[in-house]
């Protein structure tokens, strides 16, 4: 884990739609900023304390747990 204030994952956000899921992340930890992404895109791979990516497949349902980093 790390040393991010706040919530760090949301498991229950799989199957979620992702906008909603990432204002719930938005919502349970206010220092972070939620980015919904298809899976599979490209990111950059540096930990930030102030970024969750929310992996959503092509029905923009979440795939993979949101989490800081």
């Amino acid at each position: 884990m790390s040393d991010c204030p706040g919530k760090g994952s949301w498991p229950e956000l799989v199957g979620e739609r992702g906008e909603a899921a990432a204002a719930v992340v938005e919502r349970e930890n206010p220092n972070v900023r939620a980015i919904v992404l298809k899976d599979g895109t490209p990111v950059t791979r540096d930990f930030r304390c102030d970024r969750v990516w929310v992996w959503v497949n092509k029905e923009r349902i979440v795939v993979r747990p949101p989490r800081v980093g």
